[in-house]
């Protein structure tokens, strides 16, 4: 089975629908799927609810579907550095599911592994809460929180082989391992693509087993936020 595509666009093709469930990695803009989300802006999808730690940036990453209005629902972690998802959360166009950080990356692993929930001490006496199950353990009070999973998952990685053994890079191995196991389909950008053999198995991060289309990307790599020391 051949998973390798030519392009972004044609790595979506057939995967893209109005109401769809997306997960897309990252972290800040570390490790975006930058080419793919751009071809799903392009797909003209709508109605998405989009499950990542953030939101990017005004005219970068997930900001170019909150520009096109493209998304219909956040689930994220931290969305404070994009000012149109400010916007349309507060004016009532954008509906956000808050999670605490690591609750997030649990439950899409919990998602990815099957598990439809599970109990956190995480937010319990906070709006986290509300609305949840609690329930008592040894004494203390937990909430349920429910697994994630996407329609498509769509994940950065630095090397893939042919067979979808991927490979990330330092920090950009964030949220991406985790999503791409929670997707119905995952598809994967990446900046080389390395024949079947030449990864090192005790290296890999994913196996190929969860990964169904890969495209090789080019990638802009910005800074959310640069500082520069003055003296």
């Amino acid at each position: 089975m051949n998973k390798i595509y030519e392009s972004a666009t044609a790595a979506l093709e057939g995967l893209t629908f109005d109401g769809m469930t997306v997960m897309a990695g990252g972290f800040g803009l570390c490790g975006i799927p930058e080419n793919l989300i751009v071809a799903l802006r392009d797909s003209g999808a709508k109605g998405i609810t989009a499950i990542s730690n953030n939101a990017g940036v005004d005219d970068f990453g997930l900001g170019l579907l909150l520009q096109t209005r493209q998304i219909k629902k956040m689930v994220s972690s931290y969305v404070g550095e994009n000012a149109t998802f400010e916007k349309q959360y507060l004016d009532g166009d954008l509906e956000l599911e808050f999670n605490p950080q690591g609750t997030l990356a649990e439950r899409i692993r919990a998602g990815g592994a099957g598990i439809p929930g599970f109990y956190t001490k995480t937010g319990v006496g906070t709006l986290i809460a509300e609305g949840k199950e609690h329930k008592e353990f040894s004494g203390e009070t937990y909430i349920m929180e429910t697994g994630l999973t996407a329609d498509v998952s769509l994940v950065k990685a630095w090397k893939a082989d042919k067979e979808g053994n991927l490979v990330f890079r330092k920090t950009a191995r964030n949220f991406n391992p985790m999503m791409a196991t929670a997707g119905k389909t995952t598809v994967v950008e990446v900046e080389e693509i390395v024949e079947i053999g030449a990864l090192d198995p005790d290296h890999i991060h994913t196996p190929g087993i969860f990964v169904d289309r890969i495209v090789k990307g080019t990638f802009e790599k910005r800074i959310e936020q640069r500082t520069i020391r003055t003296a």
